[in-house]
């Protein structure tokens, strides 16, 4: 049956219609609006006023048992389980929902459920990294290592950025570095060499060591960078022969070789054939206003580079660098050699070498010679013994801040055939 819009009373109940219909959508659509804001409260009665507006949302229901599980003012597990019940009952197929349930479970003490809301977790989303991340977890705690170590695995091969975590859980639960090497890192090197930075970023230099040992036998290439923070731990440490053995494989594996020190000298680079490494056992530096490092031409009797700094004039400098740590052996008499050059070095305080015990204070204390103004190629030579306990030694170049009231460091300094030999070691052998 037609009706006809040019009758004013059909055209009076079509409008009147409309007006109700938008009403209701309206009503809807704000009662949803203020659900969703309540739901997503941190407030418990705020929470349960959302989740009763919108009772087949179970988003609502299981923010409503996270706030009561983990309530500051004590824990409700019971009610959080009824909550994660209602939001698997609205969902069953979210994994996240059956993920709460089970760590609830866990928590009131029933292990067998929690494994069941595990499984189910699985089962509706099997290639989940997190799902087998939170699974595995489980299974440490309940000492299934075999287990928990596979679903680790699982984890960091689904989410390679979850490899710190499942290290730090590992560890935790077994402190054994070997299992967690066999049973929980991917065989190839970038895993390797996260979980040495683990380990060093812990202090667990003998756990860094073990994964090392591994990774120096496993076919592939690395950067050398990517060895520094092992090498920070190890100078922490006071592991000096660590340090020597590791940075000999480090360099052989990321294909460096130009900076092998030669002839009995220690110093890594000391002719600069290499650009500074920036970390490990090679040159560093720490750049600061008023100073700028590049390389040029060696002194005519050498036949490498020479590093250069050039000083603008503008600041009062307070020159800690280059400077590269050496291990060494205790209680040795050592010979320091270099060649340095200045060209119009301004006020009192200008370039010298610093040779020190980074770890024990006092133990070694060895500063060369003032160089200002101008100078030609100048030998830079010292003699010294180590103490009892140095493992490493930092030479460094310096320049402490002059105490003049003019004080703005300009000119130019060169260093070139830095060498550190045993004292029985023939100095004209150097590099």
């Amino acid at each position: 049956m037609e009706i006809s819009l040019a009758n004013p009373r059909y055209r009076n109940f079509l409008f009147v219609g409309c007006i109700l219909i938008a009403a209701i959508v309206s009503l809807q659509a704000v009662e949803l609006w203020l659900a969703d804001r309540l739901i997503g409260s941190h407030n418990l009665p705020v929470v349960e006023r959302g989740a009763a507006l919108i009772p087949s949302d179970g988003a609502g229901w299981d923010n409503l048992g996270h706030l009561r599980q983990w309530s500051l003012t004590g824990p409700d597990l019971p009610g959080a389980l009824a909550d994660y019940r209602k939001a698997l009952r609205d969902d069953p197929h979210s994994a996240h929902y059956w993920m709460d349930l089970a760590s609830a479970d866990e928590a009131s003490g029933n292990v067998s459920a929690a494994a069941d809301a595990f499984a189910h977790a699985q089962a509706v989303y099997p290639d989940s990294a997190e799902v087998a991340f939170f699974y595995g977890n489980f299974l440490l705690r309940q000492q299934d290592y075999s287990r928990g170590f596979e679903e680790l695995r699982r984890a960091v091969r689904g989410d390679p950025s979850l490899l710190p975590l499942a290290i730090s859980r590992a560890w935790r639960a077994t402190g054994d570095a070997g299992e967690i090497v066999d049973k929980l890192l991917p065989a190839e090197p970038d895993f390797y060499l996260q979980a040495i930075d683990y380990f060093a970023g812990i202090q667990q230099c003998d756990a860094a060591l073990a994964v090392w040992s591994r990774l120096v036998n496993m076919s592939g290439n690395f950067a050398l960078s990517k060895t520094f923070p092992l090498f920070d731990e190890l100078i922490r440490e006071n592991r000096g022969a660590d340090a020597r053995r590791v940075w000999s494989q480090a360099v052989s594996k990321a294909k460096v070789t130009a900076g092998n020190p030669t002839n009995d000298s220690l110093i890594w680079n000391g002719r600069f054939t290499e650009d500074l490494t920036g970390g490990g056992l090679g040159w560093r530096w720490d750049p600061l206003p008023g100073a700028y490092l590049s390389f040029d031409a060696a002194p005519p009797q050498s036949h490498s580079r020479s590093l250069r700094l050039d000083f603008n004039d503008g600041s009062n400098v307070n020159l800690a660098g280059p400077y590269e740590y050496v291990p060494v052996a205790p209680s040795q008499p050592y010979h320091f050699h270099a060649l340095m050059r200045t060209d119009e070095i301004t006020t009192e305080s200008g370039a010298r070498f610093s040779i020190v015990d980074p770890n024990h204070p006092g133990a070694v204390n060895v500063t060369t010679g003032n160089f200002t103004g101008t100078h030609p190629w100048t030998s830079v030579d010292a003699d010294f013994t180590t103490g009892s306990q140095t493992q490493f030694l930092v030479v460094r170049l310096v320049r402490p801040p002059s105490q003049l009231f003019d004080n703005k460091l300009g000119g130019t300094v060169w260093i070139a055939d830095v060498v550190l030999v045993p004292a029985s070691a023939k100095l004209e052998q150097r590099p």
